[in-house]
């Protein structure tokens, strides 16, 4: 069992063809793009993915399919979490199966539940599931773990190894970085706002959506605050702001996929339809992503040849 992770992983959004389908060829390229740009693996089915859109089958076979195509190059976590326990258990069942290093469990989505029903959820999974599991704070999509529950189910669950939190609370970062280094559990931030500050907090590293089409940009942070060049990790996490400033003008989920497009990886349509003044929002940001990738070609270029190994 993998006891800690660290480092830069990349939060993969899924492509899709016109019916709306997994496209896997693309899925594979977005796999080999992030992993040849230093990350330390990817995250399969997280929010990033909009993995709602999809039923159990279509996500379990991604996640085999993740985990054939990373062969190695670096881990795999599968994020698991559905609206209901049975579905759940058959994902968890499948990832283990196929070889994914870890599991990621966001809390139930759809209803909003009390702080105990989310405890004795995580206690069931993770209870039927031998495998290594990481909690997921996602409580813009999915149910809201307390910052009291997160620690209580770290401390109580052993297979529980650690969290990754996606709720961008500041005072968060102190007490889950605390406990993460006292428990010898991985701690990875999800808000890529606060990166450099939850590395500075004792955290172990991230998983990133933004770092799905600028893979470069989040190893860099992560490696120059390792080697101690806070000058270079406080500019960097500023480009990172500014690029996220631009990604949030949509739900998060679209403006990544627009990222991808932008560097070459187009990933099919959006999964709603939109009114004119979205399309007009979307054209916006293609186009603004679009010459940020031109600009930020030869940058993200010197920014990869220049990460401290």
């Amino acid at each position: 069992m993998i006891l800690s992770l660290s480092g830069v992983y990349s939060a993969l959004a899924t492509p899709i063809d016109a019916l709306g389908r997994p496209d896997l060829s693309t899925f594979d390229r977005l796999i080999d793009f992030v992993l040849d740009r230093g990350v330390e693996g990817v995250v399969i089915g997280g929010g990033t993915a909009e993995y709602p859109h999809f039923d159990v089958e279509a996500r379990a076979g991604l996640a085999t399919r993740a985990v054939k195509r990373v062969a190695g190059r670096g881990h795999v976590i599968t994020c698991v979490g559905t609206s209901s326990i049975f579905s759940t258990l058959r994902l968890a069942k499948n990832a283990v199966e196929s070889g994914s290093d870890v599991l990621l469990l966001p809390m139930p989505h759809f209803f909003r539940y009390s702080q105990d029903d989310l405890v004795a959820y995580t206690q069931a999974v993770c209870s039927a599931v031998p495998a290594p599991f990481l909690l997921y704070n996602l409580p813009s999509f999915a149910g809201e773990l307390k910052l009291s529950t997160a620690l209580r189910l770290m401390k109580t669950i052993p297979n529980v190894i650690g969290i990754k939190d996606s709720s961008g609370i500041r005072r968060n970062l102190k007490p889950l970085g605390k406990a993460g280094a006292e428990l010898g559990h991985t701690a990875l931030v999800g808000d890529d706002c606060l990166l450099l500050e939850a590395l500075q907090a004792g955290w172990s590293g991230t998983v990133s959506g933004i770092g799905c089409f600028v893979p470069e940009l989040l190893v860099a942070v992560y490696r120059s605050y390792c080697a101690g060049d806070t000058a270079r990790a406080v500019a960097l996490q500023s480009v990172l702001k500014d690029l996220i400033k631009e990604v949030v003008r949509l739900p998060i989920p679209w403006g990544v996929r627009l990222g991808v497009e932008a560097r070459g990886i187009p990933c099919g349509p959006m999964h709603l339809p939109v009114s004119n003044l979205r399309q007009e929002q979307i054209d916006t940001l293609r186009n603004r992503l679009r010459d940020w990738a031109m600009e930020r070609d030869l940058e993200l270029d010197r920014v990869w040849n220049s990460i401290p190994a």
